[in-house]
């Protein structure tokens, strides 16, 4: 009997230590189960407010870039092939705001090659439109969806590089917070030449520093680089030369503007086809 009562007492007491050891383990499994899903649950949250965070970052530097009426320039092109062969050309530049509607002229005045050639990229109610003028064949182009990712006239920028930056075309993720800028990530669906845009935008003026284009393996195929910026208005600073370098074709682009005029008279029939085949 008395063996009977100590085997039943050693029994109870490895049931007590078990259910408390088993308790104990269930607790544990409980606890890094609760703490992984509020982890899950922070990081979309933090994933969903550096999204937010970099369009909202873009939308000010977009605001700011249309915050002008109009703006009428002079831009030398200069073409530099992967032999450091330069070409020079003179071009007219012609820009009028309105709400979110944005209309832009580029006529070339030199050399006389291509004198009179000229670009209408058309903004306007959320549709694009833009067309080419060759004087040489007398007619008028549009640039559909096939031609966007063609080199503009020889220069290492393309139709789409040319088009407005439109936040709504694109969705943005936040990379990081630099000492002198902000840089974010884009990805523009209906693009076909390039997987992803990187920025850098000037955190104090809140202006577009560099762009790097990336293609689908990840590799950097192209940037722009800005530089000498002037201040333009109370919110705006625009660049006076801009770079596109090509590094598939070890080539570049650079753009430089004079005698800018912000704000004067830019008469409506410039945006237009006659305005186009009119030139400058």
């Amino acid at each position: 009997m008395i063996d009977f009562l100590k085997q039943s007492y050693r029994t109870f007491t490895w049931f007590c230590t078990f259910s408390l050891k088993y308790s104990i383990y269930m607790k544990y499994l409980l606890s890094i189960f609760l703490i992984h899903i509020i982890v899950l649950s922070v990081s979309a949250q933090d994933g969903s407010t550096d999204s937010q965070q970099a369009r909202t970052i873009f939308e000010e530097l977009d605001e700011r870039r249309n915050s002008i009426e109009t703006e009428k320039s002079v831009l030398t092109m200069m073409i530099t092939d992967n032999r450091g062969r330069t070409r020079t050309r003179t071009l007219h530049s012609w820009i009028k705001n309105s709400g979110n509607d944005t209309m832009t002229l580029i006529v070339f005045a030199d050399p006389g090659n291509v004198r009179g050639t000229g670009f209408l990229s058309l903004n306007e109610g959320g549709n694009r439109t833009q067309r080419l003028y060759l004087p040489s064949v007398g007619r008028i182009q549009v640039i559909g969806s096939a031609e966007r990712g063609d080199r503009f006239m020889g220069s290492d920028f393309t139709y789409e590089d040319l088009g407005d930056q439109d936040p709504d075309e694109f969705e943005f993720e936040w990379l990081e917070t630099g000492e002198t800028h902000y840089t974010i990530r884009a990805t523009k669906p209906d693009s076909d030449q390039y997987a992803f845009l990187e920025f850098d935008i000037i955190r104090e003026i809140y202006a577009l520093n560099t762009v790097r284009y990336y293609n689908s393996e990840g590799e950097e195929i192209k940037r722009l680089e800005a530089e000498e910026f002037e201040k333009l208005t109370d919110r705006l600073w625009s660049p006076r030369k801009m770079t596109m370098y090509d590094h598939r074709e070890n080539r570049k682009t650079e753009l430089a503007w004079s005698n800018r005029e912000i704000n004067t008279v830019v008469e409506d029939w410039r945006f237009t086809e006659r305005g186009l085949r009119r030139g400058i």
